[in-house]
């Protein structure tokens, strides 16, 4: 689905330019406001939590013990701890803010990791070649974000909402196929795709959204759908709680796409 987005949208404009799917400044405020969202003492932040724990592992597996880093998106500050050497963070949001899209300002890194972030830049192909150009000759990226997959109670629920006039409230995800063909594009080396999942349970509808706004997740479609109304609201709600068990719990299944690979030796 979003291979046939951008193919579309590219069609309709310049080569040079990409698709404008995302608005740049709803992603920037959807962001601020989860990151403040992120000093509750109870604010959801299951997302970022296992994402850290994935490249924790994957770090241990390669044995790759960087002297220098810069760590994009870990509001929990895990990650930038259990490291040694050298450790910048960065966010799209706050005090130290950097445009994925646009040239690093910073560079020479031995471990880039970006968590959660990719899945709503415009130009995913020339993000991924950014992060590639910010890390020393050798060094190693891991990125994971949300992926196709993701979420099908909500997204049915949503659709069951307004059957006759469906609207696009939440946006088109990356797969692992089309997660291949951008680490090709981008020139990474030794690329690596896959996907895990997370299941979280659900007594209503509501606490999920508010999950989804605490970490970040809200809708940032350039051209968003206007809100349920109140009767619409309620049609999704039912049809959520429908896929309940008999503990009165709904499973709502969270897919991760992760990209990991290298800047090649020769520093290209």
């Amino acid at each position: 689905m979003v291979l046939r987005l951008y193919a579309s949208a590219m069609a309709a404009q310049p080569p040079t330019t990409p698709p404008r799917i995302f608005s740049t400044q709803r992603r920037h405020d959807r962001r601020h406001r989860a990151l403040a969202m992120q000093d509750r003492p109870d604010a959801a932040s299951f997302m970022v939590d296992e994402m850290v724990a994935d490249v924790l592992e994957r770090l241990a597996f390669l044995r790759h013990e960087p002297g220098r880093s810069l760590i994009i998106g870990d509001s929990s500050g895990v990650l930038a701890r259990q490291l040694g050497g050298e450790v910048i963070t960065a966010d799209i949001a706050g005090a130290r803010m950097i445009d994925l899209e646009a040239p690093f300002p910073i560079s020479g890194f031995d471990f880039i990791a970006v968590l959660g972030l990719l899945d709503t830049v415009n130009d995913l192909p020339g993000a991924l070649i950014h992060i590639r150009h910010a890390l020393s000759p050798g060094g190693l990226a891991i990125t994971s974000f949300p992926a196709a997959g993701s979420l099908p109670v909500l997204r049915g629920a949503i659709m069951a909402a307004e059957p006759d006039r469906p609207a696009a409230r939440m946006h088109p995800l990356v797969d692992s196929r089309a997660g291949a063909q951008l680490l090709q594009r981008a020139g990474w080396k030794d690329p690596v795709v896959d996907t895990y999942e997370l299941t979280v349970r659900y007594r209503k509808m509501a606490r999920l959204v508010e999950d989804l706004r605490e970490q970040g997740l809200g809708n940032v479609l350039a051209s968003p759908a206007p809100p349920l109304g109140k009767a619409a609201l309620e049609r999704a709600s039912n049809a959520f709680m429908a896929e309940a068990d008999d503990d009165g719990r709904v499973s709502e299944r969270f897919t991760f796409l992760t990209l990991s690979g290298r800047r090649s030796l020769g520093g290209t």
